[in-house]
C-alpha cells in the first residue's frame, strides 16, 4: 500500500472529505479517482450548463453544411460554458499540497517514521540537473573519449519528465501509460518527436509487449532527469553527424557517467560547496519532525548517500532552526547512510558502525542501534531483527516508488510517496477533468439515441479532452497548449455503417 502525501503541511492539517450530488460526477470522476478535498455541489451549475448546451440543429442540405452548423453551434456552447466563472467555482476542488490515500490509515497507530533523505526531507533546486549534466558530460568526453563537441551540449529543463522509459535497441525515449502502451505525444528518437505513424512503424503498434519490454530500462527518480536529457542529446549528434551507433552502447556510456559523478563525490562536492544555489531551505521540517518527537513517536532516517553529504545538508536546512548546527541528530533514533536501497530490502548484508571523524568502518558486529552513531549498509531482515519495529506500526516516507517503496511495502510497513509533481499536475488534471464529466454527461443523454453527425462530435471532442488528461499528467503545461483533430467524416461514416453502433465506446 503506498499512500500518496505530501510532507508538509503537517499531518495533522485538517481536511474535509466532499461529497458529490451529481449522478453525472458520481459515475464519471468518483469512480477513478479517490482523495481528500474540499468540494461543493456542482448539480445546478451542470444541469444549467447541459440545458445550454441542448443546442438544436436544423436540417442541412448536405454533411459538409451539417460538420459546420455542428461546428458552430459546439463552439457557442463550449463558450457558454468557459465563461461563466460560478459554474466552474462550483466544481469539485482539490488542494495541490493535500494528502492523498488509497487505502484507510490512522495515524494512531503509527509509532515509527521513518524517512528517505534526497527529495523527501532534502528537496533541491532546478540547478542541480544541470551540475549532474555537465559533470556527466564531461567524464564521457574525458574518459570514454566522445567528441568534443559533446561538451557544449546544454541541459534543457523543458525537456524530460519523470517516468520515462529508454528502448535500448531502437534508441527511443518514450512515456507508457498504465496499459503498458506509448503515449501518442511522448516518443522521441533523440530530440525528435515521433509521429503516431512512425511509432507503428518501428514498433507494429504503440502497445510493448513483454518481449519488446525486456530492452527496455526505466528512468523513475529526480536525479535520472539529466540522465534523459544526455541520452537524448547524444542520439541526436549521431544521428546529426550521419554515425552509427549502438543504442545501448550510448546508454550504457551515459550511466555508467552519471553513476561516476554520484559515486565519486563529485555532485556531493559540488552541492556542499554551494548548498545555497541547490538546497532548498524549508522552514517547517524542524516543526514537523519535533512535533512528531513530542508525540513520543521513534524516528530512523535510512538512506543511499553517504553521511558527510546528508551531514552537510542537514546542518544547512536547520541552521536558521538550532542553535548548535550538528543538532539535527537529536531527531532521529536511528541514523543509516549508503543503504544501497533496494538491495537493502532483500540481501542479508550486515551493518557496519561509521566512524565519521576517522572516515572508516568498524569491524565489530551490530547487534544493537545507538543513537548517537551513524550505521553504513545492513539490510531490512537485520534491521527489523534489531528495532523489533514490525508491520503497520512503521510508516516510510519516500520519493522513489521502486527503490524507496516496494520493499517496505512487502515487509508490511506503511508507506507515503511524495510526488512533487502533483502540485503542478492537479490544478490542470483537475480542469480536464471537469470539462470530461461535463461532456459524458451529454454524452449520456445522447447514447440511447440515433446516431447523428451532432452525437459523433460531442463523442469527438470528449475523446480530444481525454487525450488532454492523458498527457497533462505527462507534461501539465501541454493541456491548454495542445489540441487533437478528429477525423469527423472518417468516423461518422465508421459509426453509420456499424451494424451495432456502440456510441460509448469512448467512455
Amino acid at each position: 500500500m503506498t499512500s500518496t502525501r505530501r510532507l508538509l503541511p503537517p499531518l495533522g492539517a485538517s481536511l474535509t472529505r466532499g461529497r458529490f450530488s451529481s449522478d453525472q460526477i458520481r459515475n464519471g470522476f468518483l469512480r477513478s479517482f479517490r482523495g481528500f478535498a474540499t468540494v461543493t455541489s456542482s448539480e445546478p451549475a451542470l444541469a444549467n450548463l447541459e440545458a445550454k448546451c441542448a443546442v438544436a440543429i436544423p436540417e442541412c442540405s448536405t454533411v459538409e453544411d451539417e460538420i459546420t452548423k455542428i461546428r458552430h453551434e459546439f463552439e457557442l456552447a463550449k463558450q457558454r460554458f468557459l465563461n461563466i466563472p460560478e459554474a466552474i467555482n462550483s466544481m469539485p476542488k482539490m488542494n495541490p499540497q493535500g494528502i492523498y490515500v488509497n487505502k484507510n490509515l490512522r495515524l494512531d497507530n503509527i509509532q515509527v517514521y521513518g524517512f528517505d533523505y534526497d527529495y523527501t526531507l532534502a528537496h533541491y533546486s532546478s540547478h542541480l540537473q544541470s551540475l549532474i549534466y555537465d559533470l556527466a558530460k564531461q567524464h564521457m568526453v574525458n574518459e570514454f573519449r566522445y567528441p568534443d563537441v559533446c561538451i557544449q551540449f546544454k541541459y534543457d529543463p523543458t525537456f524530460p519528465i519523470r517516468g520515462l522509459y529508454y528502448d535500448k535497441l531502437k534508441g527511443c525515449l518514450m512515456k507508457l501509460d498504465f496499459f503498458g502502451s506509448i503515449e501518442p505525444d511522448g516518443c522521441y528518437f533523440g530530440r525528435r518527436k515521433l509521429s503516431r505513424k512512425e511509432i507503428e512503424s518501428m514498433y507494429g503498434t504503440r502497445h510493448i509487449g513483454r518481449d519488446q519490454a525486456r530492452g527496455l530500462v526505466g528512468l523513475m527518480d529526480f536525479f535520472c532527469f539529466s540522465e534523459a536529457c544526455l541520452i537524448a542529446d547524444m542520439v541526436q549528434y549521431f544521428v546529426d553527424a550521419k554515425l552509427e551507433f549502438d543504442a545501448s552502447n550510448i546508454y550504457n556510456d551515459v550511466n555508467r557517467a552519471i553513476q561516476h559523478v554520484h559515486r565519486s563525490g563529485l555532485v556531493h562536492r559540488g552541492i556542499l560547496a554551494d548548498p545555497y544555489r541547490y538546497l532548498l531551505k524549508n522552514g517547517q521540517l524542524l516543526r514537523f519532525l519535533r512535533m512528531l518527537k513530542d508525540k513520543g513517536k521513534k524516528l530512523f532516517l535510512l538512506t543511499n548517500s553517504p553521511y558527510h553529504f546528508v551531514d552537510g545538508g542537514m546542518r544547512f536546512l536547520m541552521e536558521d532552526s538550532f542553535g548548535l548546527r550538528d543538532s539535527w541528530r537529536e531527531l532521529f533514533d536511528v541514523v543509516i547512510a549508503k543503504a544501497n536501497k533496494p538491495e537493502f530490502y532483500t540481501s542479508e548484508h550486515p551493518f557496519r558502525c561509521y566512524d565519521s571523524v576517522r572516515d572508516n568502518l568498524a569491524f565489530t558486529k551490530v547487534d544493537a542501534f545507538d543513537p548517537k552513531k551513524v550505521y553504513y549498509h545492513g539490510c531490512l531482515k537485520s534491521f527489523l531483527e534489531i528495532t523489533k519495529w514490525h508491520g503497520p506500526e512503521v510508516i516510510y516516507f519516500g520519493d522513489h516508488l521502486f527503490s524507496d517503496l516496494r520493499g517496505p511495502s512487502k515487509a508490511g510497513w506503511r508507506t507515503a510517496a511524495i510526488i512533487h509533481e502533483l502540485e503542478v499536475s492537479l490544478p490542470y488534471l483537475m480542469y480536464s477533468l471537469l470539462v470530461d464529466c461535463i461532456l459524458k454527461s451529454v454524452c449520456t443523454s445522447l447514447k440511447a439515441q440515433p446516431c447523428t453527425l451532432y452525437d459523433v462530435f460531442w463523442f469527438s471532442e470528449r475523446y480530444r479532452y481525454k487525450m488532454m488528461i492523458a498527457t497533462g499528467l505527462s507534461r501539465p503545461s501541454s493541456i491548454l497548449s495542445k489540441s487533437y483533430s478528429v477525423d469527423f467524416m472518417r468516423l461518422y461514416q465508421t459509426i453509420r455503417e456499424a451494424k451495432h453502433a456502440n456510441l460509448y465506446w469512448m467512455s
